[in-house]
């Protein structure tokens, strides 16, 4: 019997900026992927990369400016990076996690680009923060070289924002579903993927980050997942309903719509989850998106748990 495939997209939660506390939370990521794999699924794993590209793009800031040899790494090159070191934290203790119960399954690391379109309208309205706290003045230098800054009053100073694009292509799916098929677990598009631009025979980094739900949904619809799983800290999406709070449990592709089109969920954090879910299953026929605890993978591919939606 051939094995179901799975997406599995990781949170912030699930890392650190930290790398002692990566290694630590890595472990609860790979157990999770443990769990599914004794389930008879192939999994194909993504995950964010909030922390990570902010630490190496100022670090690589910091790098430019203590040497005017230097120049600023590109937010595509950071997400390269980030990439690679979440990669190695991950495939290791995915491998070790599996090994532990006997199983043998090589785990590899795709750095993927994912293809934006530079008429996005997010290119125009920039929203995620990167970066390190800036004076007025560096502030004013980042606006002339044509980037965008915000003023944080929280923390007295300014923060560079870039654009969130929507994904419309993933240019290694062809290597990403080879492996799956061959029944390894295979670890892609991290950071929602590298954003980058079509130039005849050429791809161009693009100054963005795209959000990694989008991401994992295109890539569950590309390879033709079964499942597409979003783990995060919480059980089950919630929303606020006569001044309380109400779990969503399992939702038709209707009923996740209206909750989407009357804005009920938060903008920066379920209705990404919700919404990216959504296009998945409706995208297909038999397909399930789970969204829950990382600790609860398990229960949630059995329907036992989470915000489901089918």
């Amino acid at each position: 019997m051939e094995n179901k495939k799975i997406v599995v997209a990781f949170g912030r939660n699930a890392f650190s900026d930290s790398f002692p506390k990566q290694k630590e939370r890595v472990r609860k990521a790979a157990l999770a992927v443990a769990d599914l794999v004794e389930e008879g699924y192939d999994v194909v794993v993504t995950h964010s990369n909030g922390p990570q590209v902010g630490m190496i793009q100022t670090a690589m800031t910091e790098y430019s400016r203590l040497d005017e040899d230097r120049t600023v790494a590109p937010m595509a090159i950071c997400s390269a990076m980030s990439q690679g070191y979440i990669g190695f934290d991950l495939q290791n203790s995915i491998r070790t996690a599996l090994l532990e119960r006997g199983i043998y399954k090589p785990v590899s690391t795709v750095i993927t680009q994912v293809r934006v379109d530079p008429f996005d309208r997010a290119f125009n309205n920039p929203h995620k923060v990167i970066g390190r706290l800036m004076t007025k003045e560096e502030a004013e230098n980042e606006k002339k070289k044509g980037n965008y800054v915000e003023y944080e009053e929280d923390e007295n100073g300014y923060r560079r924002i870039i654009a969130s694009p929507k994904p419309i292509d993933i240019y290694e799916i062809d290597s990403i579903k080879l492996l799956s098929d061959a029944h390894q677990v295979v670890i892609a598009a991290g950071g929602g993927g590298i954003p980058v631009l079509e130039q005849h025979f050429t791809l161009k980094g693009a100054s963005g980050i795209i959000e990694k739900d989008y991401t994992a949904a295109k890539l569950a619809d590309m390879l033709n997942a079964d499942a597409l799983m979003i783990l995060t800290s919480s059980d089950y999406i919630t929303i606020e309903k006569y001044g309380e709070k109400e779990e969503l449990k399992e939702l038709t592709v209707s009923q996740a719509q209206d909750l989407v089109n009357n804005n009920l969920l938060d903008t920066a954090t379920s209705l990404p989850k919700l919404d990216a879910s959504l296009s998945f299953v409706s995208s297909g026929e038999n397909r399930m998106a789970v969204i829950t605890d990382i600790e609860k993978a398990k229960a949630g591919i059995r329907g036992r748990v989470g915000t489901i939606i089918k």
